[in-house]
């Protein structure tokens, strides 16, 4: 199983960047899929999810209304748009996937059967 994320990069406060996570190596229906983010000594934090395909999505309060989780599943993508960015915004962001049985909003990097990508930088100036 891969997951791989791009997109990421440095933007200008209150302007937009699109992540993509591309996965392979298995059928994820049914997965709850999701994106996080992490900063140098934190703990990786849940900041968007869905189900693989399906229609509910769920959001960190901080990105409410800013940030928009997205799937194609023709494409094995999921996405993360984000709009309104913030310096406080500024992190490495994880594209994740678990299997049926876990909520993607409580997984951590302990938490078996879950996929991890690799991490995009994203880096918001003031």
């Amino acid at each position: 199983v891969q997951l791989v994320e791009s997109g990421g990069g440095l933007v200008q406060a209150g302007g937009s960047l699109r992540l993509s996570c591309v996965a392979s190596g298995r059928n994820f229906s049914g997965h709850g899929m999701g994106w996080f983010r992490q900063t140098p000594g934190k703990v990786r934090q849940f900041v968007a999810g869905k189900g693989w395909g399906g229609a509910n999505t769920y959001y960190e309060e901080d990105v409410k209304g800013r940030f928009t989780i997205s799937d194609d599943v023709a494409k094995n993508t999921l996405y993360l748009q984000m709009d309104s960015l913030k310096p406080e915004d500024t992190a490495v962001y994880y594209c994740a996937a678990c299997p049926p049985h876990l909520w993607i909003g409580v997984v951590t990097t302990n938490t078996p059967g879950v996929y991890w990508g690799q991490g995009t930088q994203v880096t918001v100036s003031a």
